[in-house]
């Protein structure tokens, strides 16, 4: 299985709600290094997993709308727990989207799986990772 991965970095605020998150429940800032996987049986007719420059500009364009913004705010998230793991799906999903659509130049749509990892802190990550 071949593999390439790209990385980025989200600014953001939220709050959470319930007992489990403890302090979290107030508003808080969150900074993420955002790290997106692609990976293929295959290599591309161009020896490559997909052109890394337009999976970058593809994970900006995702990241863009929630940058520097409360995510509390945000209608799409409206009733929503944003957690490291279920901002993970999210950008999986449009990432998969990316994929299928062609967003990722020539071979975008032979990559089989992709894995989106969050960092929030030098501790603590998490992922989503599952078939395009």
């Amino acid at each position: 299985m071949y593999a390439v991965e790209v990385r980025d970095h989200i600014m953001i605020a939220h709050s959470f709600r319930g007992e489990l998150f403890g302090p979290a429940q107030r508003l808080h800032g969150a900074t993420f290094v955002v790290d997106v996987a692609f990976f293929r049986e295959a290599l591309t007719e161009d020896a490559v997993v997909v052109d890394i420059g337009r999976a970058h500009e593809a994970l900006k364009a995702t990241l863009a709308p929630l940058a520097y913004r409360n995510l509390d705010e945000l209608e799409q998230f409206e009733g929503k727990q944003t957690t490291t793991e279920f901002l993970s799906k999210h950008i999986f999903d449009a990432m998969a989207e990316a994929a299928r659509t062609g967003a990722l130049g020539p071979g975008g749509d032979g990559v089989s799986r992709i894995r989106v990892t969050l960092h929030e802190s030098h501790v603590a990550r998490a992922w989503f990772e599952g078939p395009v």
